[in-house]
């Protein structure tokens, strides 16, 4: 780690928070200093001489660490993705104005806005304090690989999809079998890029086919979060490797993807009701994507980009809703999510965690009881629902101080960057990537935590690991 100094970094990421709070009674230049604030974070964290950076590992060879990927996927979503609404609420759609003549008037809406991205400026600001503060440079290696190949990940894959396989026939089970999977898959990313890094068929082979025949698999689910997620992991692990050729892919695959998939997306989900297969609604959507639809694909994917690539319409409504129509929730909302830890099987009158959750965004108008929607709030916005301001700078820390602990006994327990970083920090816990709401949050944490352990003594008592001595 750099000698710069974490208290002197740690405060100059508050300057943005400051600067936009003073300006609170102008709502548009007060919600493009904390929009800006996050880039500078970005920037002071990650590019800056001043960034606090382990030197364990080059920057390029440890971007799956949480200063780096879970940093920018949180905040980008949580603080970046806002503009696009943000500028449709001021009348332009793709930075076209869209009311020519028409003056914009400030609403509450406006200052609404404004002061929902004021506070996720605030959340990102201390969910790096928290990365910061707990951050090791040197982190006292536990195991080591009892052999030099990579042939233990073919065997970690298979053993983690069996597991996996075997939970996901027990109902409730989900919470084990997911991460499992997720697992797996990154054991097959790591045997692609190792393969065609080094010419190797078998790892090649055996990485190319599960992870394309996942990727397929994500394609036919009408979901767009798999599909950006495996292309995430793919760029993460082929980034060490081949580093230019990955930054220069990163804008165009973006646009395309920001373009494209919301229309596609909505076609496939067409399947849903049983009407046609996924195949048939795939061949469908990729119709759909031709330049006769360009108006259609352009009304679609504005929709996406303002009101579900970013959720900050949604946090003005909670905003409004509490605690002006309802009180804070105070401690409701983290004693029910510990509730939810409960095992169903030791618990038959257990509440449903989905229904729990969405009780208060029914309470809140943000969706309809009959609505098919499952508008599930983030950590940021169940902070702010549990203790205002105060709550989502103390939940954020906290969040910031756990996932870098998390990340840091990985690598400790499982004996390096790869396989404690990437396959199984980055997989048992790519739930917090984003976050979710609490209920499901801590019960990702809570036996995420314990699938780590059983996958770390497992490895140990096959042999695939060992102790060090030092």
């Amino acid at each position: 780690m750099q000698n710069n100094n974490p208290t002197k970094l740690i405060l100059t990421l508050y300057l943005p928070v400051l600067i936009a709070y003073l300006l609170i009674n102008s709502p548009i230049i007060s919600y493009f200093v904390a929009w800006f604030g996050s880039l500078f974070i970005f920037y002071t964290t990650i590019l800056s001489p001043a960034a606090i950076i382990k030197t364990d590992l080059p920057i390029h060879k440890q971007i799956m660490r949480p200063i780096f990927l879970l940093q920018l996927i949180f905040a980008g979503f949580m603080c970046v993705t806002s503009v696009f609404y943000f500028m449709d609420h001021l009348g332009y759609r793709y930075l076209t104005e869209v009311n020519y003549g028409a003056e914009f008037k400030e609403s509450e809406q406006t200052a609404l806005i404004a002061s929902c991205q004021r506070m996720s400026l605030l959340a990102h600001t201390a969910l790096v304090t928290g990365i910061l503060l707990v951050q090791k440079n040197n982190i006292s290696i536990k195991s080591i690989k009892t052999f030099d190949d990579d042939d233990f990940l073919i065997w970690l894959s298979i053993i983690v999809f069996g597991i996996g396989s075997l939970a996901q026939r027990f109902p409730g089970l989900s919470q084990i079998a997911i991460p499992l999977t997720i697992i797996g898959i990154s054991c097959a990313a790591v045997l692609f890029v190792k393969g065609f890094n080094t010419k190797n068929i078998k790892y090649l082979g055996i990485g190319a086919t599960i992870f394309i025949l996942n990727f397929i698999h994500a394609s036919l689910s009408g979901y767009k979060e798999p599909i950006i997620i495996n292309i995430i992991v793919i760029a993460c692990v082929f980034f060490p490797y081949y580093k230019k050729p990955i930054l220069y892919l990163a804008l165009p695959i973006a646009y395309v993807l920001l373009y494209f998939l919301p229309t596609y997306n909505n076609t496939v989900r067409q399947s849903w009701s049983g009407e046609v297969s996924a195949e048939e609604a795939q061949n469908q959507a990729f119709q759909n994507l031709s330049s006769e639809n360009e108006e259609q694909i352009e009304d679609t994917n504005w929709g996406f980009l303002t009101r579900r690539l970013s959720e900050i319409e949604m946090f003005t409504q909670f905003v409004d809703y509490v605690p002006v129509h309802h009180s804070y929730y105070d401690w409701e909302i983290v004693e029910n999510s510990l509730e939810g830890l409960i095992p169903r099987v030791f618990w038959s009158g257990k509440p449903n965690m989905e229904m729990v959750s969405m009780q208060r965004v029914y309470d809140a108008g943000v969706a309809h009881k009959m609505s098919s929607v499952s508008a599930k709030t983030r950590p940021v916005v169940d902070a702010y629902l549990s203790f205002g301001i105060a709550g989502i700078f103390f939940f954020m820390l906290l969040y910031g101080i756990l996932v870098q602990h998390l990340s840091d006994k990985a690598e400790e327990i499982f004996g390096s960057y790869e396989l404690g970083c990437v396959i199984m920090f980055n997989s048992i816990f790519q739930g917090l990537w984003r976050g979710n709401n609490f209920e499901f949050m801590f019960n990702n944490i809570f036996w995420g935590y314990v699938i780590m352990w059983f996958l770390f003594h497992l490895l140990r008592t096959i042999k695939v690991l060992k102790p060090t001595f030092d």
